[in-house]
């Protein structure tokens, strides 16, 4: 797909930065707290690491992991970065998430210290305002869906994600998407159906923004089997058709802060599409 434009400057981004030091109780507020997903982990102007949803939840759930307010950032990030000078392309960008596996690139000054970062929802949104002709879903969305039941247990959800490879696991029954969950929906402290449906507001936002929430601490195998799909799921998620076009997807995506949207005919799944598939189709130029 070509693009009016493929210059990396109109979407270098500003990110928030934490020192290795940083606990990761206070790395996992910070990205609850502003809505994010990764922090870039810095020391002296200099990316050292980077911190995700995903190491978090894997820290998290580690059964043999030391408690989590003795933990640092340092202890988990990953330290394999992919870096890009100031002088690169969108399409570099691009290629380099596909062919290294990530959602992010880092971008440089000349001098190696910190210009700013690159996401697929950057290029999801370059793809909305700049793709030079129209792109049906059925041409990039992934056919083989993944998936779990509402009455699955966390462990296995979990497992899904982590075994597989994946950020999301569409829930379904009977061939219909009733939820979704990602690595984010493990992050914040996680609260009874009913006190999600029927808590006090006050008291809904308390327990997930818990400063120190004690089931990590205590025995995360017993928390993940107690729970199930329907317990953290986003219930009723935004689906998109076969023949909808791929810059009405990036829109969706971007307007709702979600990275990807099960794919029906009908009523019935038949597929996913992703911002990954979106950078995959940049590539193809």
């Amino acid at each position: 797909m070509k693009l009016k434009n493929d210059s990396i400057n109109q979407v270098i981004k500003k990110t928030i930065v934490v020192t290795p030091r940083t606990s990761l109780l206070d790395a996992r507020a910070i990205l609850l707290k502003h809505g994010i997903s990764r922090l870039i982990v810095s020391e002296k102007e200099k990316p050292v690491g980077m911190l995700t949803e995903k190491d978090l939840v894997k820290a998290i759930y580690r059964i043999d992991a030391k408690p989590l307010e003795a933990t640092r950032v340092s202890d988990v990030m990953s330290k394999d970065l992919v870096t890009v000078q100031e002088s690169a392309t969108l399409h570099d960008c691009a290629k380099l998430m596909l062919d290294n596996k990530i959602s992010s690139v880092i971008v440089l000054h000349k001098d190696k210290t910190l210009s700013g970062i690159i996401t697929k929802t950057d290029l999801a949104s370059v793809f909305l305002t700049q793709a030079t002709e129209p792109l049906q879903v059925s041409k990039i969305m992934t056919r083989d869906v993944i998936t779990v039941k509402p009455a699955d247990s966390l462990l296995y959800v979990e497992s899904v994600l982590v075994n597989n490879k994946i950020s999301r696991v569409v829930v379904e029954r009977n061939r219909q998407p009733v939820g979704i969950i990602t690595h984010r929906d493990f992050i914040p402290a996680k609260m009874p159906l009913w006190l999600k449906q029927s808590g006090d507001p006050t008291e809904v936002e308390n327990y997930r923004m818990a400063t120190n929430p004690k089931e990590y601490r205590s025995n995360q195998l017993s928390y993940l089997l107690t729970f199930i799909a329907t317990d953290i799921m986003t219930s009723n998620p935004i689906t998109v058709d076969v023949a909808d076009d791929v810059s009405n997807v990036s829109l969706l995506m971007i307007r709702h802060g979600i990275s990807g949207l099960p794919v029906v005919k009908g009523n019935l799944l038949v597929g996913i599409v992703t911002k990954t598939d979106i950078v995959r189709a940049i590539v193809k130029n």
